[in-house]
C-alpha cells in the first residue's frame, strides 16, 4: 500500500472542556423564615414541586452514598420509596456493597440531584434495616418482573455473562408465573435513613448559593444554620 492509498487517520471530535461549562443560575431564593418546621416538612414542598412543576425524570432518584470499616467511600444512584419523620427509605439486596458498608458503619449521605430546578438536598444519618412486616408489604406492590429480579440477582457479585443472569430470570419466570405469589427474598430489605442533619441547597446568581441546613438537637427539635456557599 503506497502512501497515496493509505486509509486516513480518524480524529475522534475532542471531548468538551468541563472547564467552560457554565450556567449562570437565577432561579429564587431560599430564606430562613420560607422553611417549614421540621426538614422532612421542608423536603416534602421541595420534592412536591420537582414531581409536578420540575421537568425531572425520577425526582425520587438520590445518590446514596456509604463508606465500609476502613472509611473508603462508594456512592450508587438509588430510589426513594418513602418519607416521613421517621426518615427516608430505600430498598436493596442485602449482600450487595452498600448494605455490607452500612452493617460495618451506619453512617450514610443520600444526595437528591435536582439540577433543571438548580436545587439539591443533602441529607446526613443512621441508616437500620426497616422491619420484615414493612419489607414484606412493599415488596407486594413491585411489579412482578421486579419481584423476580429481587431473588434472579446476587448484587454487587462478580458474575461470568448476562446470559447466566437471564437464564436465572427465566427459570424464576417459569417458577412464578404472572399471576402467582412471589415469596419476598430473606436476603433483600429496606433501609431508614434517620436524619442528623437535612441541607437545603438553592443555586443563585454569581455563585452565591442559598444553603440552609438542619441540624438535630438532642431534645428532638431543629435548629437551622446558613452555610456560605
Amino acid at each position: 500500500m503506497t502512501d497515496h492509498d493509505a486509509v486516513p487517520a480518524v480524529v475522534p471530535d475532542p471531548a468538551p472542556d468541563p472547564a467552560a461549562m457554565r450556567k449562570h443560575y437565577r432561579e429564587e431564593g431560599l430564606a430562613e423564615a420560607d422553611l417549614a418546621a421540621t426538614p422532612v416538612q421542608q423536603f416534602a414542598r421541595w420534592f412536591r414541586q420537582a414531581a409536578t412543576e420540575g421537568r425531572l425524570f425520577e425526582p425520587n432518584a438520590m445518590v446514596v452514598s456509604t463508606a465500609d470499616a476502613e472509611g473508603r467511600p462508594s456512592s450508587r444512584t438509588v430510589l426513594l420509596k418513602q418519607f416521613d419523620e421517621q426518615g427516608f427509605v430505600f430498598y436493596t439486596n442485602y449482600d450487595s456493597r452498600k448494605a455490607r458498608d452500612l452493617a460495618e458503619n451506619p453512617y450514610v449521605s443520600l444526595l437528591f440531584p435536582w439540577y433543571p430546578m438548580a436545587r439539591q438536598v443533602i441529607v446526613s444519618g443512621v441508616a437500620r434495616r426497616t422491619g420484615r412486616d414493612e419489607t414484606a408489604a412493599y415488596f407486594r406492590t413491585r411489579p412482578h418482573g421486579s419481584q423476580l429480579g429481587a431473588w434472579a440477582s446476587a448484587q454487587s457479585s462478580v458474575i461470568s455473562t448476562r446470559a447466566d443472569l437471564d437464564a436465572s430470570y427465566a427459570e424464576l419466570s417459569a417458577r412464578y408465573p404472572q399471576g402467582e405469589q412471589v415469596p419476598v427474598p430473606p436476603h433483600w430489605g429496606g433501609f431508614r435513613v434517620a436524619p442528623q442533619s437535612v441541607e437545603f441547597w438553592q443555586g443563585r446568581e454569581n455563585r452565591l448559593h442559598d444553603r440552609l441546613r438542619y441540624v438535630a438537637r438532642a431534645d428532638g427539635s431543629w435548629r437551622v444554620e446558613r452555610l456560605s456557599p
